[in-house]
């Protein structure tokens, strides 16, 4: 996942924490409600990861230099890496991490289908913007976590390098043709709406986490707490945008 600024106001500390976000989560798991949701969170994010490999695996192949292939080679090792760390958390707390992501391959894989890159530059765009969305939307959630689950999230939202990356070859793409911006900016647009589209459909679809976002088992959330979550979320995207020298 990528983490290329802070800019959402809440990265995912919990200073004065209470209630779960106060536990470890051998005392947070004993609530059955709340560890079912842990554990499609773990598995939203542990498919997620295993699909940012893939598709930065098949994104090397539209780099147009040799140096640019490497460093994206690199990028998908790293998110392989992530992944690994969740499966074997998965494992750890006696969940088999096959069944844990299966509920959510079918959503993200649709996502990836309907988002499919035309060129190289849209897979850059795609990796900073669209995986950017995500990685808010989880350290919004990581917030009410209990302390383990929270580490081991903040984790694996690590920075792979691709915002960096994606921000410099975007810009100089679109310095060299100035047209290259009006493209990507509708480009960009269009993932915006079906990253938070997925997101909200996949937290519909699954009853204990979508009860932690508005506040049954994790504190502090409620419905409006979510709007304001999503404007959060959206408010980051603009400033991606003015970072790749595209219009929001």
């Amino acid at each position: 996942m990528e983490t290329p600024d802070n800019a959402t106001e809440h990265p995912g500390e919990a200073p004065g924490a209470t209630g779960i976000a106060a536990q470890d989560w051998a005392t947070a798991a004993a609530e059955p409600q709340y560890r079912a949701a842990v554990v499609d969170l773990l598995g939203a994010l542990a498919y997620g990861e295993l699909a940012a490999f893939e598709r930065l695996a098949e994104d090397a192949k539209l780099a147009p230099t040799l140096g640019d292939k490497a460093e994206l080679a690199k990028m998908a090792a790293a998110e392989f890496h992530h992944f690994e760390r969740l499966t074997e958390r998965l494992g750890a707390i006696d969940e088999e991490p096959t069944t844990a992501m299966e509920p959510f391959a079918r959503a993200l894989d649709d996502f990836h289908r309907q988002t499919a890159p035309s060129d190289w530059l849209e897979g850059l765009v795609k990796a900073y913007v669209g995986d950017s969305i995500a990685s808010d939307f989880y350290r919004e959630v990581a917030a009410r976590l209990d302390s383990d689950t929270r580490a081991l999230v903040l984790a694996v939202l690590d920075d792979t390098g691709h915002g960096n990356f994606a921000v410099e070859k975007v810009r100089a793409a679109i310095e060299a043709d100035p047209r290259v911006g009006g493209r990507l900016a509708l480009w960009a647009r269009r993932l915006m709406g079906e990253a938070l589209s997925q997101a909200q459909r996949v937290v519909a679809d699954r009853d204990a986490l979508s009860t932690m976002l508005v506040g049954g088992v994790a504190d502090g959330f409620d419905l409006a707490e979510v709007g304001r979550m999503f404007s959060r979320i959206t408010e980051a995207h603009t400033k991606r945008m003015a970072a790749l020298g595209l219009a929001a």
